[in-house]
Order: structure tokens, then C-alpha cells, then sequence
């Protein structure tokens, strides 16, 4: 097996009384899709914000493409090749959807927004930029008013502006948050259309978008890994059938 894109080992994280991340191991791939399930509360999202360098843990570490991340910012992280999207959308709704993409690509090339209008005419800003919206399916949308984007396209607008620098992998927050199932059909095709390509860490409440899209699957509860596996593993798992999908003993 090859060397894992991501090493988890012994995470904590405290608010508090409360132990968001408990004592918890997991180890990505390289160019798997591996999903984060688990209840409200579990502490999936605190362990997106770990990972890319938004919260810092109490103990334990983080290993990104065999290099300890751990005490490294958010930004460097990113240049690494560690991109994430949000649970909430976050594109500038006056900005064009190729604008928001450029700057994303601009924030992760280190420059200032003061350099913000001239760098519009930018080619190493806007030619990536056009690749990434070509490749999450907007390329006829690059000069729409993000706030006239459909709440599906926004959401694939911020994969686009995950993808803008080339990541070596993808933290996706809910990518289908809020969308409708037409919606969330286009957006699991355009995640499967990146697998191979981009590793990626999955944290998704739309199950049955997690078992089309994922190689394994690791269940939170509690900040804590009740078990990890492939989702046909993960579906005959007692404990994550009683724990997690909702069904009894009968």
C-alpha cells in the first residue's frame, strides 16, 4: 500500500469539558475518496478546521503528504496542496464566478486584495482559473454575478476555487448542503469525475451520496472513530447500524 496522503494519529481537541476530537487516528489514501459520516455533534467539522490549520489541536499530529503539518498555518497548508471548501458557501456574490476563482488562486499565491484590480488581466491568475470552472462544469458561466448562480452552482463554484491551485488533496465541508436531489445528482458526478485524480476527505449527511462516491468510509461519534471500512463494510456494521443509520435489532 502506499504511503498515506493524510496521517491522523492521536488527535485532541478540548472546548472546554467538551472533547470534539477524541484521541482519534485515520489515515487518506492517496487518490481515494475516503468519507467522514457521523451525527450531529460528532466533530466532524472541528476535524476539517484541524486539518486545514483553522483550529488548532491539543495533542497528537497531523501528517500531509509524509511532511508534519501539525503547528504549520492555514495558508501554508494550502500551499502544500490541502484545499478546502465550507459547510457554508463563501464565494463573493459581486464578484464574476471567474473572479472568485482567480482570487481564490491570488489568496493562495500570497498576494494582497490591494493588488486586486490589476491582477484581473492576470494570466497566471485567470487561465488557472478557467481550467477549474472547465473542470466542476461552469466554463459557460465564468462572467456571471456569483449572486445570480443558482445555490448549486455556488457550491461548484467553491470546488472550482479549491481546484484553482491544483491541490493534492480536497477537504470537502457538505458539499451538498443545501441543494435539492438535482442538485445534489450534479454535484456526486462532479466528484466522481475527480476520483483518481484528487484525493479527497469527505464530510457528507447525504448518505447516499457517500456510499456512491466512497472507496472507505470512517463513522464519528463523539469525537471518536466508532469505525472505518468500505461502505459495504460500513452497512454491516452493527454498531454503525445501531449508532449512526438509525435501525434497530430487528
Amino acid at each position: 500500500m502506499a504511503d498515506a496522503m493524510l496521517k491522523i494519529d492521536s488527535l485532541i481537541k478540548r472546548f472546554g469539558g467538551l472533547v470534539a476530537t477524541d484521541s482519534l487516528s485515520l489515515e487518506v489514501e492517496p487518490g481515494e475518496v475516503h468519507a467522514l459520516i457521523g451525527p450531529n455533534g460528532a466533530g466532524k467539522t472541528t476535524l476539517i478546521a484541524q486539518l486545514s490549520g483553522f483550529l488548532r489541536p491539543d495533542a497528537g499530529r497531523i501528517e500531509f503528504a509524509g511532511q508534519d503539518i501539525t503547528d504549520l498555518p492555514a495558508a501554508a497548508r494550502v500551499r502544500l496542496g490541502l484545499a478546502r471548501s465550507f459547510q457554508i458557501t463563501s464565494v463573493l456574490r459581486d464578484f464574476t464566478a471567474l473572479d472568485n476563482v482567480a482570487l481564490a488562486e491570488q489568496a493562495r499565491q500570497g498576494h494582497s486584495f490591494r493588488f486586486w484590480r490589476p491582477a484581473r488581466a492576470d494570466p497566471s491568475l485567470r487561465e488557472p482559473a478557467r481550467a477549474a470552472l472547465r473542470e466542476v462544469g461552469l466554463a459557460d458561466r465564468a462572467d456571471v454575478v456569483a449572486a445570480l448562480l443558482s445555490h448549486g452552482e455556488q457550491r461548484q463554484l467553491e470546488v472550482a476555487m479549491a481546484l484553482a491551485s491544483d491541490p493534492r488533496m480536497l477537504l470537502l465541508d457538505e458539499p451538498m448542503a443545501g441543494m435539492g436531489p438535482e442538485e445534489s445528482a450534479r454535484m456526486v458526478e462532479l466528484l466522481r469525475g475527480l476520483r483518481g485524480r484528487r484525493t479527497m476527505l469527505l464530510v457528507e449527511h447525504d448518505m447516499d451520496a457517500v456510499f456512491a462516491l466512497a472507496d472507505r468510509i470512517t463513522v464519528l461519534v463523539y469525537g471518536r472513530a466508532l469505525a472505518t471500512g468500505t461502505p459495504a463494510e460500513i452497512r454491516a456494521n452493527r454498531e454503525v447500524r445501531v449508532a449512526y443509520l438509525g435501525e434497530g435489532d430487528g
